[in-house]
């Protein structure tokens, strides 16, 4: 992409200043990643903080997921702040909360600390996606928004690599705080930069704001991810904590939707979903992230306790993830000019479910090559989707409400990505206890109900059970790999659902997602 200056009409940008299209992209393309990769640092960091504040295995749970609740809850809120009151001006104070928020994180000396300073970072984070997405569709020239949406996709899948190995890097010299302080000089740099490069950006209409909307939208995904969140956790969907929140989001959206629709300027626009490229594109990218995210989490831990690899070499496994993603986002405006919508968002479903395919071969003796292999072909497929469905979801939205038509794409992402975690994760668990038989009837009523729960969990007590019992190695081992084949097999299960998911939103996509987009770059020929 050219970084020669050019001159924004004056639809949304409140200066005459002149932007560098290539340096704006970077700075919104570095806040993003980085806010994006605090979903995944953390993780290689867990083992640490559970033995440094003495966390119970459900307050880890929420260390992580406190961010991703606020995160998603608050985006939408953010995205309609955004275009009212500036998307520089927004984004710099979401940085700032985010950036203070880190510092908390790092001296937390109580699991109840850390969980209520991850969740202040959701706040500032949730910031990042709606706004940097508005700025990059009001700053950068309409021939170019596909290629530099492309690269905003690409930079989101680098992440899911980038987190775990500057994670683990960090492990093997300091603490676990040093995993948040990682995000000071990177948000002191962006915010440095916003202001001296970018000028103000905000919709040239300024509505009344609909605080009702607002808390409401907020109420009911806050309800439908805690619910998910929690029935993932605990593998019971019916539940009232479980299954009532869940029905609680989901009344609260219909109520939103019947409020929205009277409002003459409402904070939700639900117009937005009778464009077959917003909702098609929104629909195609929740289900990329709910199979990559899902898939991901399950490859952790078949990594990490199947197959014996350190965080850092996790981090190191999942790299041709994010070359796949650079490569196919990058080129997703390309490829869409050359194919269309339809056909690039499809075959990056297929490629996905195709990935998915791969993942349910491997065991504890494949190659590592096969599991690289499926990784690159899932990256492909992410990064195609990623940039393909963000520039046709936000091609349907007029540049005065970018931001809300960023957080709507970007909260609906999340909820996928949240639900793969708490589908799958359920799918393996319930699956993995059934399979393990009777092989832990010889362990004692209280260790056996502990061992059962997860491979984690059954190794952690055969480990214990070897250091107290060494007579007992014989059939701790027996025991040991009795989990881990009980493991792969429920993983295989549980990417055959995800895969047989997958297809069922490529043929919608091939329905429902138009070729063309009349209007908009993307219709130039190649």
């Amino acid at each position: 992409m050219t970084t020669k200056s050019t001159t924004i009409p004056a639809s949304g940008i409140t200066s005459g200043r002149q932007v560098r299209p290539g340096l704006l992209l970077l700075v919104t393309g570095v806040c993003f990643l980085m806010v994006m990769m605090d979903n995944t640092i953390l993780n290689v960091a867990l083992r640490d903080i559970q033995n440094d504040l003495s966390a119970t295995t459900s307050q880890l749970q929420w260390a992580v997921d406190s961010y991703i609740l606020v995160y998603a809850a608050l985006m939408f809120t953010a995205g309609v702040l955004a275009d009212r009151y500036g998307r520089r001006r927004v984004l710099a104070l979401g940085l700032l909360v985010f950036a203070v928020a880190s510092a908390f994180s790092a001296w937390a000396v109580t699991p109840e600390q850390l969980i209520l300073w991850r969740a202040v970072m959701g706040v500032g984070g949730a910031v990042v996606p709606p706004a940097t997405l508005a700025i990059i569709k009001d700053g950068i020239p309409e021939k170019d928004q596909g290629k530099a949406m492309g690269v905003w996709a690409a930079l989101g899948g680098i992440s899911v690599a980038l987190g775990p190995i500057i994670g683990g890097t960090l492990l093997e010299g300091f603490w676990w705080g040093s995993v948040f302080l990682i995000n000071l000089p990177v948000a002191a740099v962006c915010l440095v930069l916003l202001f001296v490069a970018l000028p103000e950006s905000r919709s040239s209409v300024k509505p009344a704001l609909d605080v009702p909307g607002l808390i409401l939208s907020a109420a009911a995904i806050s309800a439908l991810v805690y619910g998910v969140i929690e029935a993932g956790a605990t593998s019971d969907w019916l539940a009232p904590r479980t299954g009532g929140l869940i029905l609680l989001g989901l009344v609260l959206s219909a109520v939103l939707v019947a409020v929205e629709r009277r409002k003459t300027s409402p904070a939700l626009d639900i117009t937005l979903f009778r464009s077959p490229a917003f909702a098609g594109g929104t629909l195609s990218i929740s289900l990329a992230f709910f199979a990559l995210t899902g898939g991901t989490f399950l490859l952790v831990f078949f990594a990490q306790l199947v197959l014996g690899h350190s965080p850092l070499e996790l981090g190191l496994i999942l790299l041709p993830v994010a070359f796949g993603s650079i490569i196919s986002a990058i080129n997703s405006a390309a490829m869409v000019r050359i194919a269309g919508f339809k056909a690039s968002i499809t075959g990056g479903l297929l490629l996905l479910t195709t990935a998915l395919g791969s993942f349910v071969v491997i065991d504890a003796d494949s190659s590592l090559i096969l599991l690289e292999a499926g990784l690159l072909v899932a990256g492909l497929g992410m990064g195609l989707v990623m940039g393909a469905t963000t520039t046709l979801a936000m091609s349907a939205v007029e540049v005065a409400k970018a931001g809300v038509g960023g957080a709507v794409n970007n909260t609906l992402r999340q909820v996928g990505a949240a639900l793969g975690v708490a589908v799958m994760g359920s799918v393996l668990s319930m699956t993995y206890q059934n399979r393990l038989g009777g092989s832990l009837d010889w362990l004692p009523a209280d260790l056996r109900e502990r061992a059962q729960g997860s491979l984690g969990s059954t190794s952690y007590v055969l480990n214990q059970v070897a250091t107290s019992e060494p007579k007992q190695l014989p059939a701790i081992e027996a025991a040991l790999a009795n989990a881990q084949a009980a493991f792969v097999d429920s993983m295989h299960l549980t990417f055959w659902i995800c895969i047989g998911i997958l297809l069922i939103g490529a043929l919608a996509a091939a329905i429902w997602i138009p070729t063309r987009i009349q209007g908009t770059a993307e219709e130039a020929p190649a």
